[in-house]
């Protein structure tokens, strides 16, 4: 359903990644023939509307974009206090002092109803949402205006809810997944189940189409789950070194050199568990006085701001270089040839 109504000619969706794709990255991906992504769950109104208006200049082909849809809770005062003090060290390194207060830096959309109207009013192709579902309203509004609706599911309870709102397509997210997880709930332990286990335990349960997400670098990787029964492969690491996309010169030589020593999950840089290259936040993480993060944004403020004043002294080691398991497969070119690549071992693969 998903790859005839869109006329995608290679079943592969490029990731959204909030902070890292670009409306250039997301339009050679969809000329190219595949389903570009702009992730506008960081952005602003104002900011997403632009995103989608300046990719839409840029290709005639179907895109699509993505939304946080985490529950927004007070920002708990004592814990936000500790987590400060204990990351105040690390801001002496650098001659800063660490915030007061901790912000809700990113709002959900499930609190903006003005991004809904804006969707409702570009309305791309598709919409996609982590974190959780949106509620009934919205999912009916979009649907009246013709828009595909696609949610991460990390397990079989949480597939059969979106099913329940509605939703149109399940992103199936293996463990093996960069970024963050796109579990509902934070407190309900992670079933961690990877990317197969995962595609094989939804399709006993759904009869929804299923995209695969985690560990996908390659149209042989992509073959793969295609044979397990998914209708296309949602690849995330493999974009980020693509020219188009906004990665830092850092984030990129950082990826380069990442199948060194691999990926991490961590919650202490946004207050969410993520997966991403080791660095500073993981070794600090890792310490046995580590005391548990605030919730999801409010970590990620305190992160940001001591990234960046540690980037102020030339030291990127702080910074949130969001990659999956795949990451030593890695392969920095235009996002077309990358989508021309998949499309070729795909076909050799079948």
């Amino acid at each position: 359903m998903l790859i005839q109504r869109l006329g995608l000619e290679v079943p592969v969706l490029q990731a959204p990644m909030a902070g890292v794709s670009t409306p250039r990255l997301a339009a050679a991906v969809s000329d190219a023939g595949a389903l570009g992504s702009l992730g506008i769950g960081a952005m602003t109104v104002s900011a997403a509307r632009d995103a989608i208006r300046a990719t839409r200049q840029m290709t005639s082909r179907p895109f699509g974009v993505n939304v946080f849809c985490h529950a927004s809770v007070p920002l708990p005062v004592r814990e936000a206090a500790d987590w400060l003090h204990w990351l105040e060290p690390e801001f002496e390194r650098f001659g800063a002092r660490p915030p007061e207060t901790l912000r809700q830096i990113y709002s959900s959309f499930l609190d903006e109803p003005a991004m809904l109207d804006m969707l409702l009013e570009e309305r791309p192709a598709c919409v996609s949402f982590h974190f959780g579902l949106p509620g009934a309203a919205a999912v009916r509004s979009l649907k009246e205006a013709g828009v595909i609706l696609l949610a991460s599911v990390t397990s079989v309870r949480e597939a059969e809810l979106a099913e329940q709102a509605g939703i149109d397509v399940l992103i199936a997210q293996g463990y093996e997944a960069g970024g963050h997880r796109g579990v509902f709930d934070p407190s309900v332990p992670d079933e961690q189940a990877d990317t197969k286990t995962l595609l094989a335990a939804l399709k006993q349960v759904t009869a929804l189409p299923l995209v695969a997400a985690g560990g996908l670098m390659t149209g042989r990787d992509v073959a793969d789950i295609l044979d397990a029964g998914a209708i296309a492969g949602q690849l995330g690491t493999a974009f980020v070194a693509c020219d188009e996309s906004a990665a830092s010169p850092a984030y990129r030589a950082a990826l380069m050199d990442g199948g060194r020593e691999g990926t991490a999950m961590i919650a202490a840089i946004s207050g969410r568990p993520a997966r991403g290259l080791r660095q500073k936040f993981q070794a600090l993480a890792d310490r046995p006085d580590c005391p548990e993060a605030p919730p999801y944004p409010y970590t990620y403020d305190a992160a940001k701001q001591l990234d960046a004043a540690a980037r102020a002294h030339g030291d990127s080691g702080y910074g949130a270089f969001w990659a999956g398991t795949g990451v030593a497969s890695v392969r920095p070119m235009p996002a077309a040839q990358l989508v021309e690549t998949l499309r070729r071992e795909i076909a050799v693969s079948g």
